[in-house]
């Protein structure tokens, strides 16, 4: 057993610590042994061997670890441990991530038995039972819950940190999972009040305005919930307080990447060379989305015309592609060799509608006193969304950049405390983006 934590980079680790991992690794176990074919027959056993081990075990595991730990940056290992720094565990991670998705998405008669094993729990929730997505939403609030407390520990040095990271925890608990369940048992549409378009971009399609206006007043609410969030509030939440009030305190995606992601938070490319890709990829997103939802109402509105068919054959191009590969498989599957936020970084429409408006209207940025910057790297290398932070910080520069999600990161590993996450007048933002453009050019 020591040469396999020895093999993870975990060869110090104390009897406890060994033991706790031990038993969260025989909770992947007996999920391994339900798939087989024992989670169907003993549902109720399995879900309890697999969620209930599994969660307090891995609680055991982080207080350990964290709990008594003093206050302060943690970069023990982080570039000399398999899981963290794309070794072979982080490879492993990556394809197990990744087939887990693919099944889930296109081949879920794979899964049937750990859909099965979550049948008493789906009943108890939603009166009904289990799908695949239900027992993808149990994952992943589960996930979100026990390496939340993890990241609030880590970061307990940090109220800003700890906030934030309760924060996700009640959005993904409340309003991604119970809520939503709650719904179905009520027979109504089924709704993430914490998705708006273009993120959850059939929210506002006319398929779904007609499913949710035939389901009564609560279906037309809902409808008019995710167009007010996404024309009204938005602009406003973001003028004052920049994409973070989303990116990183309310949405399920970052909620994930901020916490299930946050060990793999450094791997994200910072060359120049990502960032090009970034802004071609996530703006082409941003009007394939906007141009789906244009033609699906045009359509709606002239039945019969030849704009049918392209619509969609857009939406489900859309939603293979964008909604579902690039999203899940890649979005998720990537963290131990990508870092956390390639979805947010690469794809997500919402965060590029949302960065737009930060860096042209917003409030929010991140101040910077280089005279305190002693280069040490720290915050460049734990943004999670490849910006070369410590560029600014050498030359006192604020940082307005339409990619950042106000994570605070960067502020919270920085020894010397040069970074500040303000809300103040607006900037040249767009001409400090083209002056680090052209130096890196120039480089």
């Amino acid at each position: 057993m020591d040469s396999v934590f020895s093999s993870l980079g975990q060869s110090d680790l104390k009897s406890d610590q060994k033991v706790s991992l031990s038993i969260f690794t025989a909770s992947f176990v007996f999920l391994f042994v339900a798939l087989i074919g024992a989670g169907q027959k003993a549902p109720l056993v399995f879900f309890l061997l697999t969620f209930g081990v599994g969660a307090v075990s891995g609680c055991m595991f982080i207080w350990q670890t964290y709990g008594k730990a003093l206050p302060g940056i943690k970069n023990d290992h982080i570039a000399t441990m398999s899981h963290t720094a794309k070794g072979s565990v982080a490879w492993f991670l990556a394809v197990t991530m990744t087939l887990f998705y693919v099944c889930l998405y296109w081949f879920p008669q794979y899964l049937k038995n750990l859909i099965s094993m979550m049948d008493p729990f789906s009943h108890l929730m939603r009166g009904k039972a289990a799908d695949q997505w239900f027992l993808y939403g149990s994952f992943y609030t589960v996930f979100v819950l026990v390496f939340g407390f993890r990241a609030i520990l880590k970061y307990k040095h940090s109220k800003y940190q700890i906030y934030r990271t309760l924060s996700v925890m009640f959005f993904q608990l409340i309003f991604a999972y119970i809520v939503p369940a709650m719904l179905i048992r009520l027979n109504q549409p089924e709704y993430y009040f914490t998705y708006f378009w273009p993120l959850s971009y059939n929210s506002l399609f006319p398929g779904n305005f007609e499913t949710l206006r035939a389901s009564g007043n609560l279906g037309m609410f809902v409808f008019f919930w995710g167009a007010i969030m996404t024309f009204i509030a938005t602009p406003i939440l973001t003028y004052f307080y920049g994409k973070r009030w989303y990116c990183s305190w309310v949405c399920g995606c970052g909620g994930l990447a901020e916490t299930l992601g946050d060990p793999f938070r450094q791997n994200s490319d910072k060359s120049l060379k990502a960032w090009k890709i970034e802004r071609v990829v996530i703006n082409t997103v941003i009007i394939l989305v906007t141009l789906t939802t244009i033609l699906l109402w045009v359509d709606s509105i002239n039945s019969g015309t030849m704009l049918g068919s392209i619509s969609q054959g857009f939406k489900k191009w859309y939603g293979f592609f964008i909604g579902a590969a690039f999203s899940g498989v890649v979005g998720v599957g990537f963290y131990p060799l990508m870092g956390s936020r390639v979805w947010c970084r690469f794809g997500c429409p919402m965060a590029g509608l949302l960065g737009m408006l930060q860096k042209f209207y917003s409030r929010f940025r991140i101040t910077t006193n280089g005279g305190q910057c002693i280069s040490c790297g720290n915050c460049s290398k734990y943004c999670e969304m490849g910006i070369d932070v410590r560029w600014y910080a050498q030359r006192g520069q604020d940082i307005v950049r339409s990619s950042c999600v106000g994570c605070g990161v960067c502020s919270s590993v920085c020894p010397r405390g040069v970074l500040s996450l303000e809300n103040g007048p607006k900037g040249s933002a767009v001409h400090e983006e083209k002056s680090l453009v052209d130096q890196l050019k120039a480089n």
